[in-house]
């Protein structure tokens, strides 16, 4: 499918402090099928939509450390802006290194790096209807609600568990972040909700998981092994 290419703009969020994955690095400069996970991410985005603007922001501790390292290997064209103390500044610093030009924006968390360049390209299609695209997956296990001591079964039909990249029509995204930080936002979708915009669900990807543990970068580098040798 083709993509009209009118100005895209991408943030790719790489927050990450690596504590869970119990590793020095941040796990989103762990190795992963010959580059770091962020390299990686940075340059799905860029073969699936050339020519968009990339933005990626780190946690101002560790441009050094991603300046010195992309150096290293062959990543896409990018700019790196410092983030802020929570996601939703980390975002708003990205939304203000885009030019005013944009006209859909993506936002996606580096350690996913998983996400297809089919799943980019439907999700920003889908903005040409909808001012904001979220990619969800049904959950495969039981979920039991726990309060106190009780605990119910939930109905799993009703729930979904969101992805990113999520997508937006800029003039959305921009306007929803002008509001005051509220802890009720839990990412960028909950952010536009809050400003009044209708948010559209499209079907996510198994394998765009978020690696957080040393067992989502084994599995990460099984799923790149096995596609390598098909």
């Amino acid at each position: 499918q083709e993509v009209n290419m009118a100005k895209r703009g991408v943030i790719i969020v790489a927050g990450g402090s690596g504590s869970r994955m119990q590793s020095a690095l941040p796990k989103q400069f762990l190795m992963l099928g010959g580059m770091p996970v962020v390299a990686r991410t940075i340059n799905t985005f860029s073969e699936a939509l050339p020519g968009a603007e990339i933005v990626v922001v780190l946690p101002k501790e560790h441009i050094a450390l991603w300046e010195n390292l992309r150096a290293r290997f062959d990543v896409a064209r990018h700019r790196i802006v410092a983030g802020g103390k929570e996601r939703f500044h980390s975002v708003k610093s990205g939304l203000a290194a885009l030019s005013e030009g944009v006209r859909t924006i993506a936002v996606h968390d580096a350690v996913r790096p998983l996400a297809s360049k089919k799943l980019i390209i439907r999700l920003v299609l889908a903005t040409e209807k909808h001012d904001a695209v979220i990619p969800v997956v049904a959950p495969a296990d039981s979920y039991r609600s726990v309060e106190g001591d009780d605990s119910k079964i939930i109905d799993r039909s009703t729930l979904r568990m969101v992805q990113t990249p999520q997508l937006f029509r800029a003039e959305a995204l921009r306007k929803a972040y002008e509001q005051e930080y509220s802890e009720s936002f839990t990412d960028d979708a909950s952010v536009v909700e809050a400003a009044g915009y209708k948010v559209a669900l499209e079907e996510g990807e198994r394998e765009n998981f978020k690696i957080t543990t040393p067992l989502d970068i084994t599995l990460a580098r099984a799923i790149i092994t096995a596609e390598g040798e098909m």
